[in-house]
């Protein structure tokens, strides 16, 4: 245990250590990585439904008459015009246009944003957020008041329409609303990392583990179970959904990472605007693909990309992907072989190169 003397429990510790989760510290908490296993977890949100303990990520909220000017200044989704109630994913970029991190900004109202940060970079977003708000508007981290827990699969929606009532099914894709769970105000939002139908749930941390064992008995009958951080990443792969750190970070910018659908150039200035419009107008030298794996071995993140013995990239997520039965990735790779159906070479470790070909994302087609 030495070393993880600061590593810090989520509320909802308890309760998977007593379901059997194989614990990891990742992000500065002590987290389950698997359950039963990675391959029947990622098959139970597939086909039924699971319940991930994502408390780990952070959440900050932006308050005050200015706050508008601020995250639209901060962001390069339009956040700022779109209704109440309606969530937004958009990357923060640097002047550079590398990316700070990629989030989703829930709008109260035209005064009030609500926004989700990933585990391991809140403490950074959050210096970010007030250097650029430079008191324009309040910037508060509630990152230790909340819990979150993450239901997906195709039985979710019902299964949160047992717990919150029939309006819970009602609630379009990329939207929130305030929930009451036993006379506590919980945020309920149609988003997810998995590709399936759900949601996500901050909770106060006092009633996490009221509502992952409600969550749990209601979805008995759905097949429900607890998915560690194993499911969590091969099933976002699957997906072609970014992992900052992994396929995205302040080195790579939104256009290369195939985000270009979350730059709206028509909003008004914004932070990293001027590269961008660069990279859109010259084009990029480089692009995140996905690709199938066709010799046999796993690519892994930081293995090298070859063509003709030349390395024109490099792996940035891999894994066997438990649908459809491959080995399957993400890589940067210099143009013109970033184009679908371009073959490739894997080098694992300096041991072998193995076969694979870039294909359209996503890989699964829901």
């Amino acid at each position: 245990m030495h070393g993880h003397d600061n590593v810090r429990k989520t509320e909802l510790f308890d309760l998977h250590v007593k379901a059997g989760g194989k614990m990891v510290p990742f992000a500065g908490f002590w987290m389950p990585v698997q359950f039963e296993s990675i391959a029947k977890e990622h098959e139970r949100v597939r086909t039924k439904v699971g319940l991930f303990d994502v408390s780990h990520m952070g959440e900050v909220v932006f308050r005050g008459e200015r706050a508008l000017s601020v995250v639209q200044r901060i962001t390069t989704n339009n956040v700022g015009t779109v209704m109440p109630g309606k969530a937004v994913y958009t990357p923060v970029c640097l002047p550079t246009g590398g990316i700070v991190d990629d989030m989703i900004f829930y709008k109260v109202s035209d005064t009030e944003w609500f926004v989700c940060v990933n585990a391991s970079n809140k403490d950074k977003d959050y210096q970010w957020f007030l250097r650029q708000a430079d008191g324009e508007c309040e910037v508060l981290d509630l990152s230790d008041s909340y819990s979150q827990i993450a239901v997906q699969g195709p039985n979710a929606p019902e299964l949160l329409s047992r717990v919150f009532g029939d309006s819970a099914l009602s609630m379009k894709p990329f939207t929130f609303a305030k929930k009451d769970f036993k006379g506590t105000e919980v945020i309920l939002a149609t988003t997810g990392y998995t590709g399936e139908k759900g949601g996500e749930i901050y909770v106060p941390n006092a009633a996490a583990v009221a509502l992952w064992l409600e969550l749990t008995q209601e979805g008995e009958s759905l097949g429900v179970g607890p998915i560690g951080l194993g499911a969590r990443d091969s099933l976002r792969l699957e997906m072609k959904y970014c992992l900052y750190g992994n396929d995205i970070d302040d080195t790579t910018t939104p256009m290369e990472a195939g985000l270009s659908w979350t730059v709206k150039f028509d909003k008004g200035d914004f932070t990293g605007r001027d590269i961008l419009v660069r990279q859109r107008d010259e084009g990029c030298s480089r692009q995140l693909v996905t690709f199938v794996v066709e010799g046999k071995g796993i690519a892994r993140h930081g293995y090298p990309v070859l063509v003709d013995d030349r390395q024109v990239g490099h792996v940035t997520s891999g894994t066997l992907s438990p649908t459809l039965g491959i080995a399957v990735g993400m890589a940067y790779i210099d143009r013109p072989f970033d184009a679908p159906g371009t073959k490739i070479l894997i080098d694992i470790k300096g041991m072998k190169k193995v076969e694979a070909r870039v294909v359209q994302p996503p890989l699964l087609k829901r």
